[in-house]
């Protein structure tokens, strides 16, 4: 399967704070929830919880109602992101994955990244009683289209301060992948290998190939990983105690 260059477009829909109505009607007795709108995260869970047909986040406070989504600059992608690290948990155990998971993070923040790839018994993260992710999953991952300036900001700094440890967007308008990892506790930015792979640090034979992934090539991208799980970082990582 070939995916074309995305291009711009010229309908792009930019995401805002601007006080946009969330879809649907404020019958049945339910309170709205709206772009713009501050509330405490328990707030935020009561009113979300009447509008299941609804994706919002609550970034610093901040309600954040999601634009519709695209199939070519963002469904499409984050199909593609899913498949490669569904393939790197197959071949890892002790490994957890997560699809567009509600993310209970901190108390002013409740956020759905596109997937999440955690340590299982490392306590970072973990499912809590009401069947959400909580806590700080090692990787968290981020298809950016209209979300790009929340992803590359006000998100970004969420994840930062609460101990995620590697955080990869995928910024599908410009075709540009930023990989971040924080696990010493300073910045550090993830850079293509002299093969023009990245290779992530905190999860030995996790291998993008960002020209297949815009390319759409689904063969090439698997064959990649499928290279980093046969490498002898991945082997001791798989056998490393207490993982």
């Amino acid at each position: 399967m070939s995916v074309p260059i995305l291009e711009r477009d010229n309908q792009r829909v930019m995401q805002t704070t601007a006080a946009s109505p969330a879809r649907g009607t404020n019958g049945g007795g339910r309170l709205p929830l709206h772009s713009g709108d501050r509330l405490t995260r328990l707030e935020f869970e009561r009113r979300y919880e009447a509008y299941p047909d609804l994706k919002a986040e609550l970034i610093e406070g901040v309600v954040v109602v999601s634009s519709p989504v695209h199939v070519r600059v963002h469904a499409e992608p984050h199909s593609l992101i899913m498949t490669w690290l569904t393939v790197y948990r197959g071949g890892t155990p002790g490994v957890r994955s997560a699809d567009n998971a509600t993310l209970r993070i901190d108390r002013e923040n409740e956020l759905q990244p596109d997937a999440c790839l955690w340590i299982e018994h490392s306590g970072r993260a973990w499912i809590d009683k009401d069947d959400y992710l909580a806590g700080a999953p090692e990787l968290i991952v981020e298809i950016a289209a209209s979300s790009a300036a929340n992803d590359l900001h006000d998100k970004l700094r969420v994840y930062r301060r609460n101990g995620v440890q590697e955080y990869l967007v995928l910024v599908t308008y410009e075709q540009e992948v930023h990989w971040f990892n924080w696990q010493s506790g300073v910045d550090h930015v993830i850079t293509p290998d002299a093969d023009g792979i990245l290779r992530s640090l905190l999860f030995p034979g996790l291998w993008l190939d960002p020209a297949r992934f815009w390319q759409g090539d689904v063969t090439g991208l698997l064959a990649v990983v499928q290279q980093g799980l046969a490498s002898l970082d991945h082997a001791a990582f798989v056998e490393q105690p207490g993982r």
